[in-house]
């Protein structure tokens, strides 16, 4: 990593402006992962427009998120985990605080290895096991990419996967809009039983996940932290570049990225419950395929089946990143990230070797990250409102309010659902 960023940026504003572009993209796709798929494709399927303010809601609350991560990371020179480790005084504190997260991290894993191999299926009729494998092994070949090339080059890797997740799960839409009255019906706020709130929070789990809100710190600290660790004071003169105009641009990242995702997610929600609802077998990645495919065409489900292996493809890359970010700034145990896609591969394909329904596996994956999401978030917001933390940079008090209501509003979410879940109800 350069020492002066600045030598190494475009002479042009609008090309230093690009530039500085790419951290949130790499976050987004873990909003765009296969469980998103299952979670908004099983509730557009299911309950129809339903859900769509869940959908809305997630990605305005998430924009907030990754803005705070990322904040972060470029004032601190430092991610979550890292500072966390250093916080947490008890060695056996930090170890259960860092095998939570480690779950979350392996539901991530699960979840986006099982979509990987469900598309492989869809598209080639490779078995469920042999498509997880080969998603593994095309995960380290792009994870290759992060440790020999450097952030820039695998921020362009993941992006171009992208490109193409958008186009596979929006083009539907082109061919079958959704009713627009019944798309704006469903900004109002309501459940219809437990298994909406379920899905619910499957939704939010996928939406707001708790491995990208700490990956978003180290990707920014990986891009404009200097190679050699410096004090937090030193970070501006080490890097060459003021903190107010990445904060700036950081903004328009993330802004940029969560309405990428949140359109995205919105589409796959409204593509289900324009052209599933009521339809047999819709509620499972398969079913979905085979319904787009007898209803819209074969183009369609095509896309759609493409946009999941690229969804597989780039997001357990991110999650790997992640995983090992984790284990590193809570344990402070530096563990390759092949060694450690090759461990978190495991459960993922005993999963699928079991015979356990691959959509019902990706949904519930997403609600054990929903429920990982307080732990990551809670502390998010606490430290970036500290001025021993981020200085002049803290989080004003409206900043600190949202964060705090959207902390709230996530954990009531959970302890409903749970109440629902053991009650019957």
């Amino acid at each position: 990593m350069p020492k002066n960023l600045d030598a190494t940026l475009p002479r042009r504003t609008t090309g230093r402006a690009a530039w500085l572009l790419g951290p949130a993209m790499v976050a987004g796709v873990a909003y765009l992962d296969p469980g998103n798929v299952a979670s908004n494709m099983t509730a557009g399927a299911v309950f129809g427009y339903l859900l769509v303010w869940v959908v809305v809601l997630g990605n305005v609350m998430a924009w907030l998120i990754q803005y705070l991560s990322a904040k972060l990371g470029i004032v601190t020179g430092e991610s979550l985990p890292q500072l966390l480790g250093r916080r947490i005084r008890r060695p056996w504190a930090r170890r259960a605080y860092w095998l939570q997260a480690e779950l979350v991290a392996m539901a991530t894993d699960v979840a986006e290895v099982i979509g990987g191999a469900v598309a492989l299926n869809l598209l080639f009729g490779i078995p469920l096991l042999g498509g997880g494998a080969i998603t593994g092994v095309v995960s380290i070949a792009v994870l290759l990419v992060q440790s020999r090339r450097g952030a820039r080059a695998f921020e362009t890797v993941v992006i171009g996967l992208l490109i193409i997740i958008a186009v596979g799960f929006t083009a539907g839409l082109f061919f079958a809009p959704p009713d627009a009255a019944a798309v704006v019906g469903g900004l109002v706020p309501r459940f219809d039983g437990a298994t909406s709130v379920l899905l619910a929070a499957s939704i939010l789990g996928a939406t707001i996940m708790p491995h990208a809100i700490y990956a978003h710190s180290a990707l920014t600290r990986d891009r404009f932290a200097p190679a050699e660790p410096t004090a937090a004071a030193d970070l501006e003169a080490a890097r060459g570049l003021s903190t107010p105009r990445l904060l700036r641009a950081t903004r328009w990242d993330v802004t940029i990225a969560l309405a990428v995702a949140g359109t995205v997610n919105l589409a796959i929600l409204l593509l289900a419950a324009a052209n599933l609802t009521g339809v047999e077998g819709t509620d499972s990645l398969e079913g979905a395929y085979a319904a787009l495919r007898d209803g819209l065409g074969p183009l369609v489900a095509t896309l759609f089946a493409i946009g999941l292996l690229a969804s597989g493809l780039a997001s357990t890359s991110v999650g790997a990143y992640a995983g090992a970010e984790i284990m590193h700034g809570l344990l402070r145990v530096r563990v390759p990230l092949l060694a450690r896609r090759l461990v978190t591969l495991i459960p993922a394909l005993l999963i699928l070797g079991a015979g356990i329904d691959p959509t019902l596996a990706l949904v519930l994956s997403q609600v054990v990250l929903s429920f990982g999401i307080p732990f990551a978030l809670i502390p998010l917001v606490v430290l970036t409102a500290r001025r021993d933390v981020l200085g002049l940079h803290r989080n004003r008090t409206l900043t600190t309010v949202a964060g705090v209501a959207a902390s709230v509003f996530l954990v009531g979410l959970n302890a409903v659902l749970l109440w629902l879940v053991f009650s019957g109800g």
